[in-house]
């Protein structure tokens, strides 16, 4: 058996629109009084679109992003990559 390492590759047109996306989504949550951080991060590992508020189409706007997208954006953001 090989071991063999997946590889991820995102154009950066892709990469802003997830970015603003995200935004808009923390933002809604922001606006409803959740801590946006700790929803977000419930969302990812859980994958429940309930950790995500329906305020300004937050929830429909989450279930549109690849989680593996979503997470070599933030690493990518993180390391400043």
């Amino acid at each position: 058996m090989f071991d063999k390492t997946m590889t991820f590759s995102m154009n950066e047109e892709r990469e802003i629109e997830l970015k603003r996306t995200l935004t808009i989504i923390y933002d809604a949550l922001v606006q409803k009084g959740y801590n946006p951080i700790n929803q977000i991060v419930g969302y990812i590992l859980s994958e429940d679109p309930t950790y995500i508020t329906t305020h300004n189409n937050a929830r429909n706007l989450i279930r549109h992003i690849d989680r593996d997208e979503l997470l070599q954006v933030l690493v990518r953001s993180y390391l400043k990559h």
